[in-house]
């Protein structure tokens, strides 16, 4: 299933994907769904944004399982769901997965570690990981906010050709390091 956005002039298109996201993910949590992936064909390569459009892959059962939640309430007026579809032959495979990157909390955490493994100093620890050491990501990316924290963060996310198609699980944000997705335009 494609889901399409619509242009705003009041909303640009990557913050209406954060929303379509974010509710997919919501709906995926409530589920506990693990039979449902998701790609972004129009997505960027480099941090340009998700595209327009998100696709939905899984077995017909599961798909319509998701559409009764209704989670796209809110949305229709900025998105175009189409009918279940299916994939076409020949497609490739890949895999669509989250990237994170070593991030602040990540350095402090490290240098702790340093400092009770070698009884270094704090500024021993900070020279051996210094704050450049931080990973900057050149991916697309959507914007999510916690449910539990109230925090905002980005979910990085790499689309990356694959060889044969491999069967597996997906996490709740429609995402597998190993279960492939099909590509196709």
């Amino acid at each position: 299933m494609e889901i399409r956005l619509q242009p705003d002039p009041e909303f640009p298109v990557h913050q209406l994907m954060n929303a379509l996201f974010a509710k997919l993910h919501r709906t995926l949590v409530e589920q506990g769904s693990t039979d449902i992936g998701v790609s972004f064909p129009a997505a960027g390569t480099q941090a340009t944004g998700m595209g327009d459009r998100m696709r939905l892959h899984g077995p017909e059962p599961a798909l319509h399982r998701c559409m009764t939640q209704h989670w796209l309430k809110g949305m229709h007026d900025h998105a175009h769901c189409s009918d279940l579809l299916s994939v076409p032959d020949g497609c490739s495979q890949q895999t669509v997965r989250r990237v994170q990157a070593l991030g602040g909390s990540d350095l402090r955490r490290l240098r702790k570690r340093l400092m009770a493994r070698t009884n270094c100093s704090a500024e021993e620890a900070a020279r051996q990981v210094p704050d450049a050491a931080a990973e900057r990501l050149k991916l697309p990316f959507l914007t999510m906010r916690s449910a539990s924290t109230g925090q905002t963060f980005r979910v990085f996310v790499q689309q990356a050709a694959a060889g044969q198609q491999q069967d597996g699980a997906f996490n709740t944000y429609g995402f597998s390091r190993t279960a492939t997705l099909p590509h196709f335009d």
